[in-house]
């Protein structure tokens, strides 16, 4: 190996090709530069001193094999976007010197993006061994041990048309260490300007099934690979065990919905059951009317259990933990946000039947979503299709969700329950469930799902995005551990 670094860098238009390999020279240890035109025709003319790839996509399997071939040099750094990048001073440099002095097998960083115009302060996470998602967030700039980056590449046991940089990532991570620099290295420039709430679906969306597939097959050899993959052996359980006051209660936390409340609660207690259930709402000490619309729809229909918690330090889980432990909670616990609506009188009855036709401890649903005036839009209904009986625990720890409306066997959950945290909670206990128990699932949309201005995820701040994206990947490790550790 010769020491310095290969650049790889995405097809685009002339004049941005023409800045990103202009900034790409500026530095002393670039030795190489590679353009990847992934539909294998280049439509613009390359620079002087430039190589060309021809390949079928920039994240194949095949890339990934092309790249390798081609890389001399101690280190391979990929560029992701079509358009130009401009990198900080001597960033390269700082990325080749901090994968030297820990001997990391990638690194990335911090940078800025620019957005409509302005330049953005944009950091990312540090990544764990939960970090499974493959949307992980990097930016656009990985650097790549070349060594590493070629071992991964002989690893290949599957060719994949979208998974294969996710593939090498992974394989990358089973022996090296990924390692994050928190400094602003380069600017990108962000073309996805849709608000964070309309982002937060894509990994579900129907339109992406064939990348979701190949994606589920490289993490699986992942967990495999490491030891935490799970066989479905799962633990069965009595759906009659124990002795409740209702056979279901819907469980609604909410603190200051007063818009939407009533509707939630009228959603529910037109249910037609067949048998007895109730709606425990956990009113989180609301200031904006909410409480007194509880206290009055309470007075008219018994079925309503109106709980003011005695502590003020409560997240949505532990609203959620205070309903199951009560002595009025039924046998199954079901969930409804206050935003949102059930979308017809059949919805109890069909989740209490999947528990007992599955005999399983938890039953996720599948909802529609819609505006505030209830019109669908986009990406329409989410099912969470990806689920397979077989295989869904372990591709759980790849995707960001479970899906919705989750119900519960109290008995199960009274003994797991539920993180007192505002986000992540239903995903945390969903994957502990999922670690020793079936989870059924209905494909049909079971509720509602209201996007608006006042969605507590509607509009994020990049940090507040961090914070999210960092508790769910100390989940997924935190489940991953404990997976490893039951497989040995």
């Amino acid at each position: 190996m010769n020491k310095g670094v290969n650049c790889f860098i995405a097809e685009g238009r002339f004049t941005d090709l023409e800045q990103t390999i202009g900034e790409l020279k500026k530095s002393e240890m670039v030795r190489k530069i590679f353009v990847i035109f992934s539909q294998g025709v280049v439509r613009v003319k390359i620079p002087d001193g430039v190589e060309v790839i021809e390949t079928d996509s920039l994240t194949s399997s095949l890339t990934m094999r092309k790249i390798a071939m081609k890389a001399d040099c101690d280190y391979i750094f990929l560029y992701t976007k079509s358009f130009a990048l401009r990198p900080g001073p001597w960033a390269i440099e700082r990325m080749v010197q901090a994968a030297s002095d820990v001997h990391a097998g990638m690194v990335y960083s911090d940078h800025y993006a620019l957005r409509d115009g302005h330049l953005m302060p944009s950091p990312v996470i540090d990544y764990q061994h939960g970090s499974l998602r493959d949307d992980f967030n990097f930016g656009s700039c990985l650097l790549f041990n070349s060594d590493y980056f070629k071992d991964s590449v002989a690893q290949i046991s599957e060719e994949y048309q979208f998974a294969g940089l996710y593939d090498i990532r992974l394989k990358v991570s089973q022996n090296h260490r990924i390692f994050r620099l928190p400094e602003y290295l380069y600017t990108e420039v962000e073309t996805d300007l849709r608000k964070s709430g309309e982002k937060q679906f894509d990994y579900v969306d129907p339109r992406n099934r064939e990348v979701q597939i190949e994606m589920e097959k490289a993490c699986t050899r992942h967990l495999k690979d490491i030891g935490g993959w799970l066989k479905p052996n799962f633990r069965e359980i009595n759906l009659s065990d124990g002795v409740f006051p209702v056979e279901a209660s819907v469980i609604i936390p909410v603190r200051n919905r007063a818009r939407t409340i009533e509707d939630a609660i009228s959603s529910v207690l037109s249910q037609s059951a067949g048998f007895p259930y109730n709606l425990i709402v956990v009113d989180n000490h609301s200031t904006d009317g909410t409480t007194e619309i509880l206290r009055r729809i309470a007075l008219e229909d018994n079925r309503l259990v109106h709980l003011i918690p005695d502590r003020q330090d409560l997240g949505i889980g532990g609203c959620w933990t205070t309903a199951v432990m009560d002595h009025r909670c039924g046998r199954f616990a079901i969930q409804l946000d206050s935003d949102d609506l059930y979308v017809d009188s059949h919805v109890i009855a069909k989740i209490v039947d999947a528990f007992y036709r599955e005999n399983c401890a938890m039953v996720v649903g599948s909802y529609q979503m819609v505006n505030f005036k209830l019109e669908e839009i986009p990406p329409g209904l989410i099912d969470h299709r990806e689920w397979t009986p077989d295989n869904g625990s372990n591709n759980a720890l790849r995707i960001n969700g479970l899906g919705a409306p989750r119900a519960f066997f109290t008995p199960v959950l009274r003994e797991i329950k539920i993180p007192n945290v505002s986000y992540g909670e239903d995903y945390a206990v969903g994957l502990r469930i999922s670690r020793e128990y079936r989870i059924g699932r209905i494909y049909e949309p079971l509720y509602l799902c209201r996007r608006w201005d006042e969605n507590s995820d509607a509009e994020l701040s990049a940090e507040r995005i961090n914070q999210h994206n960092l508790y769910k990947d100390r989940i997924r490790t935190f489940e991953l551990f404990a997976r490893q550790e039951l497989n040995h």
